[in-house]
């Protein structure tokens, strides 16, 4: 190879590449790969637990199916998501790729702790799954079931040391359901705040705490290795992957949901909002996220744009009056 020759090939392809810009046939094939955008996710949770597997998830499914070029994560939990909620809305206002992992828990949070950042200061965008409580004893808990549990709790309630997430959270609402059903005082109750499912696990199986309660998906790994025993569903059937009974069965009428989805910060034009709500819509119907809702078990239950907007107005409404009821708010 002479040294005239790469000089050669690097002329022939500069003349292709300028006949084929003539021909308009760049053009066609930069709108076929157009440039994709980064995306910034904030959980308002540790990692571990629920809200960071599902936000990193649909952060995943974003990108195999197309809609983003990569994301970067933050976890900031506590206070039932409101510490990130107050952070997402101050520092990542106007920013059309980001989104914030939320659900049925900071709704709870707001209400109990009234934050000064509430749900106005965010674009809900889309909801992704719905999810079931399950309550779990360590492997070693003198307790042979939840009847057992539910016994010494109406007798002795203070004795029952019940552990899950924030304030707020699903799990915390279904006890003071299960103590106004049972005519416990919710006074009476010894409930143990956890920043996130991880660390619930975590105190669950150290026997910290005498009963555990979290989103079935969450604890279900523990469950399956046999670290932890499912006691009892917050659901109105029984669920697939475990034989605990609902809190129906065992006299309780209490059945709650957690569902999870994602928003936006304030500050978005309309075509950023759709722009955003178009990508996610885009990455649950991607295959990853298929997979991914089948490994959990998670119930998939989607809702975009403004139904979802509606939703969370009216769960807001809702969710108050049971805390109310509860004496929760």
């Amino acid at each position: 190879m002479t040294s005239a020759e790469p000089g050669l090939r690097r002329s022939r392809f500069l003349g292709g590449a300028l006949a084929a810009m003539a021909s308009g046939l760049l053009p066609r094939l930069a709108a076929a790969d157009p440039l994709r955008p980064s995306y910034r996710f904030l959980i308002p949770a540790n990692p571990g637990g629920g809200w960071d597997l599902t936000g990193r998830a649909i952060g995943q499914a974003l990108i195999d199916s197309g809609q983003a070029a990569g994301c970067v994560f933050e976890n900031r939990g506590g206070a039932a998501g409101t510490i990130g909620l107050a952070q997402f809305a101050t520092g990542y206002h106007g920013d059309p790729h980001a989104l914030m992992v939320m659900g049925s828990v900071m709704l709870g949070g707001i209400i109990t702790g009234r934050p000064p950042v509430g749900l106005e200061q965010v674009r809900p965008i889309a909801r992704l799954t719905n999810e079931y409580n399950v309550f779990v004893l360590p492997p070693d808990s003198p307790h042979g079931s939840m009847q057992d549990v539910l016994r010494q709790f109406r007798n002795d309630p203070r004795s029952v040391k019940w552990g899950g997430g924030s304030r707020g959270s699903t799990e915390h609402i279904a006890i003071h359901m299960l103590a106004r059903a049972m005519g416990v005082p919710p006074g009476r109750i010894n409930y143990v705040p956890f920043r996130g499912g991880g660390e619930a696990a975590a105190a669950v199986m150290a026997g910290y705490v005498a009963v555990g309660g979290s989103g079935f998906s969450e604890f279900l790994p523990h469950i399956s290795t046999g670290k932890m025993r499912a006691v009892a569903v917050t659901s109105p059937t029984r669920l697939a992957g475990t034989d605990a009974p609902t809190l129906r069965e065992l006299g309780a009428d209490v059945v709650i949901g957690n569902w999870r989805g994602l928003c936006a910060p304030a500050g978005l034009s309309a075509d950023e909002v759709s722009a955003l709500e178009s990508s996610v819509a885009r990455a649950m119907q991607s295959g990853a996220w298929q997979r991914t809702v089948r490994l959990h078990q998670w119930l998939p239950d989607p809702l975009v744009g403004e139904p979802f907007a509606r939703f969370v107005t009216q769960e807001f409404k809702t969710m108050r009056s049971v805390l109310n009821k509860a004496g929760m708010a």
